[in-house]
């Protein structure tokens, strides 16, 4: 694990660059949000949103916008893509999946208009070797309403095993297609004073099934760099979903963030990406904040840009070893050893009846069975072979831990389940 103090020095010239105000070639005039505009004062609107985008998707060769998919009720979801194509490094920022929880898509928007209007050479630098790829706004319809979940009031984060929702599935095309190495998840959480109210809370990927350098690796990020960047701006920072004794800092109670495969952090870590979540406080701190929402309004998003800031100088600093732990992690699947779990967490050792300790070499599903599940299948990016009974799902492929999830009865989350296979 690399010394958080030792990191300090070197990462603040760069992140500085990545997120401050950028310099501009002449005649350039970088958009500004709603919520810039009005100085926190209001959240930007979806229309300001939709103009701010297709200005800094002028802003030159470096910046693509394009539309991945439509809501139930028809509003686009957007990806950005800032960088040079040919990069290797991937960073994958999704924003606002609760459509209730604003402030890290603010942020989304304040950086993807930096990073596609920099100048400086350490900024295009960095966009040379690493495609930042930004979803604005995951849950456009939620985001219209005000809303947790979706139109249909489907939490998006507890959809990303199952795909029965417009805004899961077309997400998880993105993944399969790009391959991001590191997916960075932006939320926010209500304090509950004393035992759990940090500025910022953050958690890397605890489903069991995640391969141990992608696991190290997002806890790395975590604890070597998005802490310290936040830290160092004067923010406090937790583990997410631990409540910890204010006197002693011991662990009191776990209240969320579990191994659940369903939750992009954890599907992240299932699918080789370098996952992490981010949650920033939205109750005021201060007594100036309860009384001016504006003052609150920029903290939030203040917080979420430092904690940026250590996301952008781990990139820069690990991908040779960012992509080595993803490359490991894909390459294992051939293997077809090891055990699969289908409970359990980093933190919270599995049950026996949680292991599956020798996985058949893969899963038999009926023609009937495959025309009910071969659309998500196809979605995660699982490689089936057809036969003439339906189709065999071997085990031996880059995603094998997520074959049993998807297809075991033994999975909490299954989708449907296929017969054992032990001669593929």
């Amino acid at each position: 694990m690399i010394r958080a103090g030792a990191l300090i020095a070197t990462t603040a010239a760069l992140t500085a660059s990545l997120v401050a105000a950028p310099a501009q070639a002449a005649g350039d005039t970088p958009p500004r949000s709603g919520f810039e505009r009005s100085n926190g004062a209001r959240w930007t609107t979806q229309p300001e949103e939709q103009d701010f985008l297709q200005a800094v998707d002028r802003a030159g060769a470096r910046v693509s916008m394009t539309r991945f998919g439509t809501t139930k009720q028809d509003r686009p979801l957007r990806l950005v893509r800032i960088g040079n194509r040919a990069s290797h490094n991937k960073v994958l920022l999704v924003c606002s999946q609760h459509g209730d929880e604003p402030s890290g898509r603010e942020a989304c928007l304040t950086t993807v208009r930096d990073l596609a209007y920099a100048r400086d050479s350490r900024t295009r630098r960095f966009l040379d070797r690493t495609t930042v790829l930004v979803v604005p706004t995951a849950n456009p319809d939620g985001r219209a309403a005000d809303t947790r979940g979706n139109s249909d009031g489907v939490d998006i984060n507890r959809d990303h095993l199952a795909l029965k929702t417009a805004e899961g599935r077309a997400l998880a095309a993105v993944i399969r297609d790009q391959r991001p190495d590191i997916i960075y998840d932006l939320h926010e959480y209500g304090a509950t004073p004393r035992y759990y109210d940090k500025d910022l809370f953050d958690l890397w990927p605890r489903n069991l099934n995640t391969h141990e350098a992608v696991h190290d690796e997002a806890r790395t990020l975590s604890q070597a760099y998005v802490r310290p960047a936040a830290e160092r701006a004067g923010h406090s920072t937790g583990t997410y979903g631990i409540w910890t004794d204010p006197e002693t800092g011991e662990p009191v109670k776990q209240v969320a963030g579990d191994g659940q495969e369903r939750i992009l952090r954890n599907m992240s870590g299932v699918k080789h990406s370098v996952g992490l979540l981010i949650e920033s406080r939205v109750d005021p701190l201060t007594d100036e904040e309860k009384a001016d929402p504006a003052l609150n309004n920029r903290r939030r998003v203040t917080s979420q840009l430092d904690a940026l800031k250590g996301l952008f100088g781990y990139t820069d600093q690990r991908r040779a070893r960012i992509e080595t732990a993803t490359a490991r992690a894909r390459l294992a699947g051939w293997t077809a050893t090891g055990p699969v779990y289908t409970g359990g967490a980093d933190n919270d050792a599995p049950e026996p009846s949680e292991i599956i300790p020798n996985p058949p070499c893969g899963y038999q599903l009926t023609a009937a069975q495959y025309a009910e599940v071969g659309d998500e299948l196809a979605l995660h990016g699982v490689r089936v072979r057809k036969d003439g009974e339906g189709v065999l799902v071997p085990l031996r492929q880059p995603l094998r831990a997520l074959v049993p999830l998807l297809l075991d009865d033994r999975a909490e989350y299954h989708l449907t389940g296929g017969s054992y296979e032990t001669a593929c």
